[in-house]
């Protein structure tokens, strides 16, 4: 009998233990959006078997012996979007009270997609992702150069960027995670293209408005590339590359909450531009040294941190073509740019939660063209702040929030180096922004969104008000129609201010209206747009550094229709996508005299991108046709035709490659092999003209031509996985 009552203690010890822990009583009540109780919920405690399932009333009721702190309650009923509310456990009882919005319709899945290209969901314009971007012939691997192959931008071989409907390169703004990068690419010369500071494989989704876009996003008079960073690592892995132009390596390390990474590229061009023909003379080949490092942490159920640092240095010297009687002007290039991105997300209370984030940029680069030598340093902190309400009601949210700046932008300017004489301008910059902005829907065919943001430029001292407003109705079970509108407002370039800093915002008004055909692996879009500029800066040509002749006297106007189709179904293993943009556009500006259409705007842009699978062969081929119409230049031999009346012959490039996938020492491997301007078109850009005519009264040029004929890259990436083996026989995806 002993034993027996010694087996049962032993037994019942635990159990006893378990229920002398303290419990936190959780209740509460779940109603719909018109107030009525909702019976039936299932309300739990995630990754807990702690629940209960609310009554005819609607109310709840659970005790929880779980320790103390942070927890998600998830409360779910068909028809009902999935809530979750963190929830701290302590001594005292949790009353709740809880919102579920009704489902909409299946028709009433409606996206606000005017002006906006999504990679990161495909219902909504699903256009390019990190894989899209990497396998892109003629992209080499470059965010923008990828995104130059969609509608409603214009190839601008000689610069690199992006130009949107009709705007320059700086009315494109970039974002990374929320927050603008001041300096996102690489420092360059005239007729050097630049490329773009960030990696792809840095991004789990990429947004490209071209207008429109949200009240979230301002200093943008054309639109914005939004980039969102990837969260924690999937796993451990090193990376090795090796390649024509640079090499490189890569660590991640995972753990349960947290990864961390880091880079380090070596690129040298000299080899490979002693192996094929280039157009120019290079004293200095390009060359520099790449690095980052990035942090990502999960704190508690929901929250992330993230931080992301890079720094970058290179340096050129080159010998262009020259229309003067020395024939060739050098110009030497030495930069260096560091950038840290810091980021935080995380759930609060009442269905709010928090974005944060803090930016920190410093650009120094010397330029000598010639005998001038030119050094610019830019340093920049930017803070932003957004909460979000997704529980305000059942079919609307709210996002408010702002952003604050400080830039400061040093000059030393020597017009000859053999001459002491310098100029040293400069100016400090501080603004700041507000933002509001509301999703909703109104039926289950139409939704939209409205908002306002409005910002103060300390050193221009004006402030402005911007508008926004879109709405999109559901016209099928695949299609839809949206429309856009809104205001858009820009500070002027740094170089404007540091000649005057006496300016105003220039503006832009944006009106557009897309339809949207998706079904299946297949995407339609056509977009038609208008657009008015205002208070564009101009300035003397003649004398650029003249700063009472700067004013905000400029306008002009771009309108136009985009056309996407992109289809991945029709034929196996093939994914293809053709954009066309056609673009009317004016504009008085700078040092234009009267209003004429921009340099770097064509009439008509064409791309076609395939990209074909061959199982067998273990390799993905891919194809890019781009075309361009005739560009506009200011031809000074032929006065009387009018300024910026020359045209330009067409742009044309044939790019390809391929990735073969296979093992190399056991390890995943891509061998890469890439080729721009395959036919080796001599595309012509522009020309350079003497500064003073000959004896006849003509002035000599120059063209303005790429680098180099064509561009071939190979390269190989190995990624060493010590957790799982990817399949060679797999498409990359």
């Amino acid at each position: 009998m002993k034993r027996l009552l010694l087996l049962v203690l032993l037994f019942l010890t635990p159990v006893l233990g378990l229920l002398a822990q303290p419990s936190t009583t959780v209740s509460g009540t779940i109603r719909d959006a018109e107030g009525l109780a909702l019976p039936g919920v299932n309300v739990f405690l995630k990754a807990t078997f702690d629940g209960a399932t609310t009554d005819s009333l609607g109310h709840f009721h659970f005790d929880t012996a779980q320790p103390g702190g942070s927890y998600v309650l998830q409360a779910s009923l068909l028809g009902f979007v999935t809530a979750e509310r963190p929830v701290t456990l302590g001594n005292e009882p949790l009353r709740l009270e809880i919102l579920l919005k009704s489902t909409p319709h299946a028709l009433g899945s409606v996206v606000i997609t005017a002006g906006a290209f999504e990679a990161s969901d495909e219902h909504r314009s699903a256009a390019l992702n990190t894989r899209d971007v990497q396998t892109t012939a003629g992209a080499l691997a470059d965010v923008s150069a990828a995104f130059n192959t969609l509608p409603g931008t214009t190839r601008v071989g000689e610069d690199g960027m992006l130009f949107v409907r009709g705007g320059a390169a700086a009315e494109t703004k970039i974002y990374l995670d929320g927050l603008p990068v001041q300096n996102p690419y690489n420092a360059t010369v005239a007729a050097v293209p630049a490329r773009g500071r960030f990696s792809p494989s840095l991004f789990k989704g990429t947004v490209f408005s071209t207008g429109g876009y949200s009240a979230l996003y301002g200093q943008a008079l054309s639109g914005v590339l939004l980039l969102n960073s990837t969260d924690l690592a999937p796993e451990t892995q090193t990376g090795v590359s090796v390649s024509s132009v640079f090499v490189g390596a890569s660590r991640t390390k995972r753990w349960e909450r947290t990864s961390l990474d880091a880079t380090l590229d070596y690129t040298n061009l000299t080899p490979y531009q002693h192996l094929l023909p280039q157009n120019v003379t290079w004293f200095q080949s390009p060359s520099g040294v790449n690095s980052s490092v990035g942090l990502r942490h999960r704190t508690g159920q929901a929250g992330m941190l993230k931080v992301y640092g890079t720094w970058s240095q290179q340096q050129l010297s080159v010998g262009q073509p020259s229309p003067e009687p020395a024939g060739t002007q050098r110009v030497a290039l030495r930069s260096t740019n560091g950038y840290l991105n810091t980021t935080f997300r995380s759930p609060l209370r009442r269905g709010w939660s928090l974005q944060t984030g803090l930016g920190l940029s410093r650009d120094d680069q010397h330029l000598a063209p010639d005998a001038v030598r030119l050094r610019t340093l830019e340093q920049a902190a930017i803070a932003r702040v957004v909460l979000i309400n997704d529980s305000a009601a059942a079919r609307w949210n709210v996002k408010v929030g702002a952003e604050m700046l400080a830039q400061k932008v040093n000059q030393q300017v020597q017009p000859n180096a053999a001459v002491a004489t310098t100029y040293t301008p400069s100016f400090m910059e501080r603004r700041a922004a507000g933002f509001v902005e509301s999703d909703f829907q109104l039926s289950d065919r139409l939704a939209g969104r409205v908002g306002g943001r409005g910002e103060y430029s300390a050193l221009l001292g004006h402030w402005n008000a911007a508008p926004r407003l879109a709405l999109a109705y559901q016209t099928t079970e695949n299609s839809s129609l949206s429309g856009a509108y809104g205001h858009f407002y820009q500070t002027p370039d740094n170089t404007l201010l540091l000649v005057q800093p006496n300016l105003r915002f220039e503006q832009a008004t944006h009106s557009v209206l897309t339809y949207q055909y998706t079904h299946d692996r297949q995407l339609f879009q056509v977009e038609a747009y208008n657009k008015t500029y205002s208070h564009l800066t101009r300035y003397d040509g003649r004398n650029p550094r003249n700063a009472a002749a700067y004013n905000n006297s400029g306008s002009g106007y771009a309108r136009g229709l985009d056309v996407l189709w992109r289809d991945r179904k029709t034929i196996k293993n093939l994914e293809y996508y053709i954009s066309y943009g056609f673009l009317d556009t004016e504009r008085q500006y700078r040092q234009d005299p009267v209003a004429a259409v921009p340099t770097f705007a064509a009439r008509h842009n064409v791309s076609v991108v395939g990209k074909y699978w061959v199982g067998n062969l273990h390799t993905l081929l891919g194809a890019t046709v781009s075309y361009g119409s005739p560009r506009r230049y200011n031809d000074l031999n032929n006065p009387e035709g009018g300024y910026n009346q020359g045209q330009l012959p067409t742009y044309q490039d044939l790019s390809l490659n391929a990735s073969y996938i296979t093992r190399l020492f056991g390890q995943y491997t891509v061998v890469h092999l890439a080729a721009n301007n395959v036919l080796g078109r001599q595309n012509v850009y522009g020309y350079r003209y003497a500064s003073q005519p000959d004896i006849t009264g003509s002035y000599n040029r120059v063209a303005i031509t790429p680098t180099a004929p064509r561009m071939v890259f190979l390269g190989v990436f190995i990624s060493i996985n010590k957790n799982r083996a990817a399949d060679v026989n797999e498409r990359p995806e």
